[in-house]
């Protein structure tokens, strides 16, 4: 044989065809649940398929502890991303799957995250989901290559010809050619190094013309510290000692964009059950000062149970994020995206030892009330799960990193359904839902966490565009995960079950590709689109108001404003998940900022008289159930309170209020308002009704 050439040498890789190199028709990098589904799909497609994970653990989020599946509209889930909840309502229809109580006893719960529906569960332990996407992978073992513990060299990992990707090189020196390329890696690292261009951060709102993206300052109102100042300072009301640390001095221009991106954490699995309950355990490197906000915030007052769990089968929960100081390493991840394996090896293990050592807190130190201490002693880490992780999940939420700048950039026009893009290869349906990106110093000198949003999304399609490159920048590579989307439109798609779907997709315009002969930027899409749909993926649907639980101001009769006819202080919270509503939603206070919010609705009467007034909401155990409202009449004021747990009291839509004088005109009006509230606030519509 003849020597390397010396250029081959300097790149440390080989021409194709070599016998150094792996050859396969489809190099997939990362094992998530986008890139499982991408391997599967160009197995099943007759194509052979090698699919690269830089750790020993496949699956990402889904196997690593995120089991209450995020998705909004579960219609918009097809393809092989549905065959999988389907997979997890098989396995538990079994009753030997169930050690600690009984599948319908499980549903019975309140608090058990997404039901199941007909042949489909939403909801499963971390180890199932592992043992599930094992089972798939076998089942194309003779197309599909799984290569674990090899990551890209992020230096010389990716030779290229023009615009084609020849092969790329691990740090281990073995190399992978391909026809085709699929980044399905959270991080976007083979995208970054073929030369595609990204974003990182939060676009401006003039970028794209959106209105939650940027800064949010004003906007982010859930998640937040209770009225009570809490002091940011090392010594309490002493600038000159510092800030706590994770604490800013200013937020930024709302608004305005920056390269911060949304908190990351671990989505833990914990449980109840004594036997199978790890205790909170104080990390080796606990340093107290990260924790004093948590402690000060508490002796302020705030005794809200910092956490999320959800419920899992056999009595464990999928534990994320809630309120103030929680889970969520604010503003700690900034140089995630960009960072080398060094750098993010160090985040991901101060992501570690902050999360334990928040749990170790609110478990265990005298400073914390009593019942906090309860709550958080409740449950612990599941000892049957991650076994070989120290019960501790695999997988860090990364919910955002790179996000590719492609020939169409998903924004929140589309999230809206405002545009909607004719080359769908999936449908996106949750929440435009962004969580706090930074902590900052108020202008009262209190502490406040920034860049939450939770808005509203209709279900809406996905471009081909936006997980494809630009045909200048690469031909042969397709990015189902780190796609092609603003900010708050990705926090829209990044859903566990969207990059499933995009991940199949991804893979079917792959194979069309190389039986085509083209570039990923010529496949035909109308033979794109008809693979998709024969596959079951569903492309596109028109949610109607009535099904989405809206009711229309003419179905109540009489004169009805709704939110929108508002003027709001505060309130600028949207939401939908919960029907019936007016028009096309709500408006909550995000439990937080407790007297500061209020949402006064004035009608233009033609008459004077004597009108009923009522007040629609949604019921929820999460609701206040002492709101607030005051009528203003033509013989003073009504001072009311409403109890927004319970169902409004006629057809669980209206709650009246009473009947009033009213002059004619706009010298009535109705206000809810926030303070004293022990829940979230809801603002949906306020009905006059004349009372003949």
């Amino acid at each position: 044989m003849k020597s390397t050439p010396c250029f081959l040498a300097a790149f440390l890789c080989v021409v194709p065809g070599s016998l150094w190199a792996d050859p396969y028709e489809i190099v997939v990098y990362g094992g998530t649940s986008g890139g499982i589904t991408a391997a599967i799909q160009a197995a099943r497609m007759g194509k052979a398929v090698v699919l690269i994970e830089p750790t020993k653990h496949l699956g990402g989020l889904t196997t690593g502890g995120l089991g209450a599946t995020d998705i909004g509209n579960k219609k918009a889930i097809g393809g092989i991303s549905r065959e999988f909840y389907q997979r997890v309502f098989q396995h538990y229809a079994e009753p030997a799957k169930w050690s600690h109580g009984t599948k319908e006893e499980y549903f019975s719960r309140k608090n058990h995250g997404v039901a199941g529906q007909e042949d489909t569960m939403w909801t499963f332990e971390p180890h199932v989901a592992t043992a599930l996407y094992d089972r798939m992978l076998a089942e194309v073992a003779g197309k599909v290559t799984v290569v674990r513990g090899e990551r890209l060299d992020l230096k010389k990992g990716v030779l290229k010809e023009g615009t084609r990707i020849l092969q790329i090189k691990m740090e281990s020196g073995r190399t992978f050619e391909g026809k085709m390329f699929i980044d399905a890696s959270y991080e976007g690292d083979l995208m970054a190094k073929a030369g595609v261009g990204y974003a990182v951060g939060r676009e401006a709102n003039a970028t794209y013309g959106e209105t939650l993206n940027g800064v949010a300052a004003q906007h982010a109102k859930s998640h937040q510290f209770l009225a009570a100042k809490v002091d940011p300072y090392k010594v309490p009301g002493d600038p000159k000692s510092g800030l706590l640390p994770g604490i800013a001095q200013a937020a930024g221009i709302d608004g305005a964009g920056d390269r911060k991106i949304q908190a990351y954490n671990f989505r833990m699995c914990t449980t109840d059950v004594p036997e199978n309950r790890r205790i909170w355990e104080k990390p080796a490197d606990y340093d107290p000062q990260w924790f004093e906000l948590a402690l000060r915030n508490v002796e302020a007052g705030d005794k809200r149970i910092s956490w999320n769990p959800v419920w899992m089968p056999n009595r464990k929960t999928d534990t994320n994020n809630n309120f103030a100081v929680s889970t969520d390493f604010i503003g700690q991840n900034w140089d995630y995206a960009d960072g080398d394996y060094a750098v993010r090896d160090r985040i991901w293990k101060a992501h570690e030892s902050w999360q334990k050592g928040l749990m170790w807190t609110y478990a265990h130190h005298p400073r914390v009330p009593d019942e906090v201490r309860a709550a958080f002693q409740k449950l612990g880490l599941a000892k049957d799960e991650f076994t070989e992780n120290g019960n501790w999940p695999r997988q860090l939420y990364i919910r955002e990193a790179r996000r590719m700048v492609g020939d169409y950039v998903m924004s929140e026009k589309n999230c809206r359904r405002k545009e909607v893009v004719e080359d769908s290869v999936g449908m996106g349906a949750y929440n435009m839902d962004s969580h706090h990106v930074q902590r900052y110093v108020a202008a009262d000198g209190s502490v406040r966490n920034e860049g939450d949003v939770q808005v509203k999304s209709r279900p809406y399609p996905i471009s081909y565009r936006s997980i494809r490159p630009k045909a200048s920048e690469c031909a042969n590579l397709l990015v189902p995960v780190c796609m092609s989307a603003s900010h708050i439109a990705y926090g829209s798609i990044r859903m566990e079950p969207v990059f499933m779907v995009l991940g199949q997709s991804a893979a079917t315009a792959a194979v069309l590709a190389i039986e085509e002969g083209k570039s990923v930027q010529e496949v035909d899409y109308s033979r794109l689109k008809a693979r998709l749909e024969a596959d079951r993926q569903m492309l596109d649907f028109e949610v109607s108001p009535q099904e989405a639980g809206a009711v229309s101001k003419a179905e109540l009769g009489g004169i009805v404003l709704d939110d929108t006819d508002a003027e709001l202080v505060g309130f600028s919270v949207e939401g939908s998940a919960a029907g019936p509503f007016v028009g096309s939603g709500y408006r909550h206070d995000g439990n937080a900022e407790k007297g500061a919010q209020k949402a006064r609705f004035t009608p233009e009467l033609p008459e004077a008289g004597r009108y009923r007034v009522a007040l629609t909401y949604t019921a929820l155990g999460n609701r206040a159930s002492n709101v607030p409202v005051v009528v203003h009449h033509a013989s003073g004021e009504a001072r009311l309170s409403v109890d927004q747990r319970s169902k409004p009291a006629e057809d669980g839509r209206l709650q009246p209020l009473g009947e009033f004088v009213f002059e004619k005109g706009r010298g009535g009006w109705i206000e809810i308002r926030n303070e004293g509230t022990n829940g979230h606030v809801i603002v949906d519509a306020v009905q006059f009704k004349r009372v003949q």
